[in-house]
């Protein structure tokens, strides 16, 4: 194992804690006779605990060996696999004549024999991983998406039978669906070292989910397409009450153009300093990033504020064609105003006080597509609450006789159902 991990060249940028890594060094060891048996099956075992803890993470099964290397293949990020990301595997290329010799390492690996191995050790661990029976049929939610595709790919290449036909299917998969952590995921949060982390329990919202508010989703969704589309967009503040679907509806957009290249990463308030390091992770990238500010709003003595309106307008470097900044607030011009804002002088602090109301609503007005989110009057609440009852099991349309129909705001309509009721419609119309 360890002679064919040595001929990797675009892939040789495994990491000395990866399981392939550490596997290589195991058989050097064992075929050099420089470790005794008991200490190269504890080390075998080790690997083999880590392989299990990450085919049940993903949902692996059939083959955890093959998925493994699948997996390797679909996340590892060098220069070849973000040219095909880009722009697909251009024939005649230089880089192909590499990328081809690497394949065939990993097909060779594909079909290593661990019989040796197993036979002088007494083990049969690696004849279990390579013949392995999940205990459930389906992968963990979280991460279905992600199974399905590492096992279809890993199936390709097993059947694949040349070096030609494992490029071809893994080089299909980096223009289809990207490589790296951004192709097998769409949402992301940010951790205070400026490091992005996969959100894999999002929410599967779609926009049809979301009664009334049809205005607001057409806009939503015309902005969205034309910037999947690479056209000219604007980046959008979804601003109103408390409830009415502001959060959900951004989280239905992704959900719907997730497959055209839509990716989300979520950021906080105290983050603002850590954008520029986000856009320049992404803005050489083939998808298409909305940043996520949930919940945006300033107090009159926060200034944060103001590196967000520079990093979204108005800084030196231009925000990259494939980012697009996208706010939720219950406030329209985000920062808090008071009444001493609009005189027009004082004699204390600025002498110019309608500079200061400038200031405060210049953030709002960067962004280009202002969508708003009003509670529901008495018969848009009616509507709301019937279509919700309309969608339930057969069993529960009696609670349209039921309901409580005083609207106070979106978010009340939940209430209007028993608590064991509401968790058995997967109905979702509330922020």
């Amino acid at each position: 194992m360890y002679r064919e991990t040595a001929k990797l060249l675009l892939y040789s940028n495994l990491g000395e804690d990866a399981i392939l890594t550490r596997l290589s060094d195991i058989f050097r060891d064992w075929e050099n006779r420089a470790c005794d048996k008991p200490a190269l099956i504890s080390r075998i075992y080790r690997e083999v605990k880590r392989l299990l803890d990450l085919a049940t993470v993903y949902g692996f099964n059939h083959n955890l060996w093959q998925n493994y290397l699948t997996f390797l293949l679909m996340t590892n990020e060098n220069s070849f696999t973000l040219t095909c990301e880009r722009v697909g595997a251009t024939e005649g290329g230089s880089v192909n004549h590499f990328a081809r010799a690497d394949f065939a390492v990993f097909k060779r690996l594909f079909d290593f024999d661990f019989g040796p191995i197993e036979a002088d050790l007494g083990i049969d661990c690696f004849s279990v991983l390579t013949h392995y029976t999940a205990i459930a049929k389906k992968a963990q939610m979280y991460y279905r998406t992600v199974s399905e595709r590492v096992q279809a790919l890993s199936a390709a290449i097993d059947a694949a039978q040349s070096t030609d036909a494992v490029f071809s299917a893994v080089t299909a998969h980096y223009r289809d669906w990207g490589v790296g952590m951004f192709g097998l995921n769409r949402a992301f949060r940010l951790d205070d070292s400026g490091s992005l982390t996969a959100i894999n329990n999002i929410d599967r919202v779609v926009l049809s989910d979301l009664i009334g508010y049809e205005t607001q989703k057409q806009t939503l969704r015309e902005n969205t397409v034309a910037f999947v589309e690479g056209r000219s967009c604007n980046n959008m503040l979804l601003y109103g009450d408390a409830g009415t679907g502001k959060s959900t509806s951004v989280k239905a957009v992704l959900n719907e153009y997730y497959e055209q290249g839509l990716r989300m990463i979520e950021i906080y308030k105290h983050q603002f300093g850590l954008l520029s390091k986000v856009i320049a992770q992404v803005k050489n990238r083939n998808y298409r990033f909305m940043i996520f500010i949930d919940d945006l709003s300033f107090e009159e003595h926060e200034v944060e504020y103001k590196f967000l309106k520079a990093v979204i307008e108005g800084g030196v470097e231009t925000r990259p064609t494939n980012v697009l900044i996208v706010a939720t607030s219950n406030r329209r011009h985000l920062v808090k105003e008071t009444w001493k804002d609009k005189n027009d002088m004082e004699f204390q602090n600025d002498i110019h006080r309608s500079d200061t109301m400038e200031e405060k609503l210049s953030l709002a007005a960067r962004f280009g597509c202002s969508i708003c989110y009003n509670s529901p009057n008495r018969q848009q609440y009616h509507d709301i609450v019937k279509g919700i009852a309309a969608r339930l099991p057969e069993g529960l349309t009696s609670l349209r006789s039921s309901c409580c129909w005083k609207p106070t705001s979106g978010r009340s309509a939940t209430a209007a159902f028993p608590a064991e009721q509401r968790s058995s419609s997967s109905i979702t119309f509330q922020g």
